[in-house]
């Protein structure tokens, strides 16, 4: 149930201390229960999906989806057969980092799921490589699939003017160099690579599509106090 190192490209750090990180921050800020419909956006190679087949019960469900092939081929081979209320399927949309040879863009994407089909829906370290028009899209598609009531747990790397003053003063750990006003760039030559956004353009699209941002918990990366992960954690709500 862990893939060879040789196969993990899911970002740095212990595979399975970050599966049960997330999943710990799904418990503690989501309230996610056993029976819960879960939706698991860019799931990678099984990452969530492993700690979250201990935790689910037979009531529960998982479905995730990811655009790199080799990772939803394992979790298909490997987790699927042993717990088949876990789906996985390959999405092939382009992006700089992990498909850049798709066709089809995530801007235009439309989830192959069900309104109101998800009682709790997670994307950790997604929006962290997706540029503002998909970003906008995915939470328009967030907001269709999740069920009133329903919570969502997303990772970002969030700027606003206290976090740009400690980025000009080199106290961050991360240095977003590329300003394009509502978004930076770490890498100007791989746009999705690491982006950053301006709070106050993501509270336009939640307001935009009906989503309530519930809590904020700052990351270890601006060295915010009282950080619960690397990257910024934002909670939000269907209202």
């Amino acid at each position: 149930m862990i893939p060879p190192k040789g196969m993990i490209y899911v970002g740095s750090g212990d595979f399975t201390e970050r599966g049960n990180d997330i999943l710990d921050l799904l418990v503690k800020y989501a309230g996610i229960k056993p029976d819960a419909s879960v939706l698991d956006i860019g799931c990678g190679i099984g990452r969530l999906a492993i700690p979250l087949t201990r935790f689910l019960s037979a009531n529960g469900s998982y479905d995730g989806f990811d655009i790199v092939k080799k990772g939803i081929e394992w979790c298909n081979n490997r987790i699927s057969p042993k717990y088949p209320n876990f789906r996985f399927l390959l999405i092939d949309l382009k992006n700089d980092l992990y498909n850049d040879k798709a066709e089809y863009e995530a801007r235009s994407f439309i989830f192959p799921y069900e309104d109101d089909s998800f009682d709790c829906i997670v994307l950790a370290s997604v929006f962290t490589h997706m540029m503002p028009n998909d970003v906008d899209n995915y939470l328009n598609q967030i907001a269709r699939v999740m069920r009133s009531g329903g919570k969502c747990l997303v990772t970002f790397f969030l700027v606003n003017d206290d976090i740009l003053k400690k980025m000009s003063c080199g106290e961050t750990n991360f240095v977003f160099k590329h300003s394009y006003g509502d978004y930076l760039l770490m890498d100007k030559n791989v746009k999705e690579a690491n982006i950053a956004y301006e709070e106050g353009f993501l509270q336009k699209k939640y307001d935009k599509y009906g989503l309530k941002k519930d809590a904020v918990y700052y990351g270890q990366w601006s060295n915010s106090e009282g950080f619960v992960n690397f990257q910024d954690v934002v909670v939000l709500s269907k209202s």
